[in-house]
């Protein structure tokens, strides 16, 4: 009898054994499930914005290696179901980390988040995030570009400073063009900005933008920057997605001889525009990826992995590594810039640049009756991430 209990004793312990050897395996097999990340871009690797989300995809895929694995859908148009297709696809594949990376994806994203809250779903230049009905698994991301954008006018006002004095141009020529995509906030404040830092160099430099309504056409970019060189503007810049301004003033510059240079968006220009394109700047998304993706393998909330100060949203700028300058093109820059230029960024790292500030009045365009004195300063990116200065300077900017 005493032998029948031993066997019975040991048997129990032996399935309780069994149980907790196959729960341990469980658990451990279940903490190395992969995650599966999808992307959703508006255009493909031909375009520049589209390469730096690239990039930062290609680094996941390096730090994390086989904890995750990606999915991507390119050229994903902005009008119809063509985004809430592409998301719908990426759920069924087994995606719970969603990055779309196009501004008009706003509320097709958000629906999609509506739809499936177990999926995070993470929207670059968005401004959405804190408006209702605010979901916990919609996100909105996006650098402080302006603070590129004034260095970037600071070089250019660099190279102005130098042509005036060479006596190349007079000063009554100083004179800046720009190819702009949309009339939206994030367009306008990033024009605004980088104007701003051109006159911190040459305080009488006037602006003209002219609008593509394209965020990505090489022809129409490139015509729309030509033209604005018939206007008489000797440095154009952009806020459009393809190389086709810079290869206009390098033509220019080249066919007609005319002193005319480039400040570029996204990637280095000096490729193609080597005796023209002066510098460029850029969003490094990666430090917001990597963070999103360390949350989702810890199950953290994303902001908090971030150590944002928003709900839902997150951003940061040469402090945190968001911006970057890139291309400098040493053998154009007016003698001083590069010190100039490390100057301006340690500034904004230590938060003593107030960008939106002057004696200048800004005006909506969609709305006179809504001005902004900046006299007072404008804190861009005071409480989420995209941008919010929508305001045009009177009698000073052009828009065409």
């Amino acid at each position: 009898m005493k032998n029948k209990y031993i066997v019975t004793i040991l048997t129990v312990l032996f399935g309780i054994s069994v149980m907790l050897f196959f729960t341990k395996y469980s658990s451990s097999r279940e903490s190395e499930k992969v995650l599966k990340i999808g992307f959703i871009y508006n255009a493909d690797t031909a375009t520049a914005y589209t390469i730096n989300f690239f990039r930062s995809k290609t680094e996941l895929e390096d730090i994390f290696g086989g904890k995750i694995q990606t999915f991507s859908k390119y050229n994903i148009g902005e009008t119809g179901d063509s985004c809430e297709n592409a998301a719908e696809s990426l759920v069924k594949e087994g995606c719970t980390l969603i990055f779309a990376v196009s501004y008009g994806y706003g509320r097709a994203i958000k629906k999609m988040a509506l739809k499936y809250p177990d999926v995070h779903f993470c929207h670059a230049t968005g401004d959405l995030a804190n408006v209702e009905p605010i979901l916990p698994n919609y996100h909105n991301f996006m650098g402080t570009i302006h603070e590129g954008r004034y260095v970037c006018g600071i070089i250019a006002g660099m190279k102005l400073q130098e042509l005036i004095e060479t006596r190349k141009i007079r000063r009554s020529e100083a004179k800046v063009g720009y190819v702009g995509a949309f009339a939206y906030a994030e367009v306008i404040s990033g024009f605004t900005a980088f104007f701003l830092g051109v006159r911190s160099i040459v305080p009488e430099t006037e602006m003209i933008v002219r609008y593509t309504n394209t965020w990505s056409n090489n022809v129409v970019e490139k015509k729309c920057a030509e033209k604005l060189i018939s206007d008489g503007c000797v440095i154009i810049s952009q806020h459009s997605d393809t190389s086709g301004p810079a290869i206009a003033c390098e033509e220019a510059n080249a066919r007609k001889g005319k002193n005319v240079f480039h400040v570029g968006y996204n990637q280095s220009m000096t490729d193609v525009a080597p005796t023209t394109s002066l510098c460029s700047c850029r969003i490094n998304w990666s430090p917001y990826m990597i963070g999103a993706v360390r949350a989702m393998l810890k199950n953290k909330k994303i902001e908090r992995e971030l150590k944002s100060p928003f709900q839902n949203d997150a951003t940061g700028g040469f402090d945190k590594g968001w911006i970057e300058i890139v291309g400098l093109n040493r053998h154009i820059l007016a003698e001083g810039t590069e010190y100039e230029t490390e100057r301006a960024i340690n500034r904004f790292k230590n938060g003593t640049v107030a960008v939106f500030k002057g004696n200048y009045t800004g005006v909506n365009p969609f709305d006179e009756n809504d001005t902004w004195d900046l006299r007072k300063n404008f804190v861009e990116c005071e409480k989420r991430s995209a941008p919010s200065f929508c305001y045009i300077l009177r009698d000073i900017i052009e828009v065409k």
